[in-house]
């Protein structure tokens, strides 16, 4: 089944999987298994950023702000997108622009790993390269982030998969099935 769907997968002009969602939903660590299992490129649009400008997110946003981040990740996500056979996890406010989410909802299916702010917080708690997150209130900035970001997600989102309480291998195994069944148009 996975053999013919991944035929099915190469032989479609949309070939390429993005995953979105809030920090701390495990668009990476997914997003990397899912390339694995399927035999797809990963990547990572912060990895991008931060391999291209030799420094980590923290330091651009306290340099350039986050429009200044914002920038430079809708250059990247433009790039990334033009390729073929990729699984990109975007950062958590790359759908916040308009024109990332028709870009992304133009190149590729498109993953919406759903998790619940305490869940979030719980994944993000000792993160220390979360720059929204330096805050004395992470939760209230949390909520805050899924009010204005939730709606976005689903707008373009072929996908919904919901990540609380679950482990990578088993939302890997979801987000492959899922992808495949739409491919192939079950």
């Amino acid at each position: 089944r996975l053999d013919a769907g991944l035929s099915c997968l190469y032989s479609r002009p949309m070939t390429n999987i993005f995953l979105v969602g809030p920090m701390g939903s495990g668009k990476s660590a997914v997003g990397r298994r899912v390339a694995s299992d399927m035999k797809l490129d990963f990547y990572d649009s912060d990895d991008e950023i931060q391999s291209r400008t030799g420094v980590d997110i923290p330091y651009i946003f306290e340099r350039e702000g986050e429009a200044g981040f914002r920038r430079r990740e809708t250059a990247v996500l433009e790039e990334l997108a033009s390729l073929t056979n990729i699984v990109l996890a975007t950062g958590g406010g790359a759908p916040g622009s308009a024109d990332n989410r028709r870009l992304l909802a133009k190149h590729g299916t498109v993953v919406y790993l759903y998790t619940t702010v305490p869940e979030q917080l719980r994944r993000t708690r000792k993160s220390t390269h979360r720059p929204l997150l330096h805050v004395d209130d992470p939760g209230e900035v949390l909520e805050e982030l899924m009010q204005q970001r939730n709606p976005l997600y689903r707008e373009i989102a072929d996908i919904v998969v919901e990540t609380d309480g679950r482990r990578v291998p088993g939302v890997a195994r979801e987000v492959r099935e899922r992808v495949l069944a739409l491919v192939d148009g079950d």
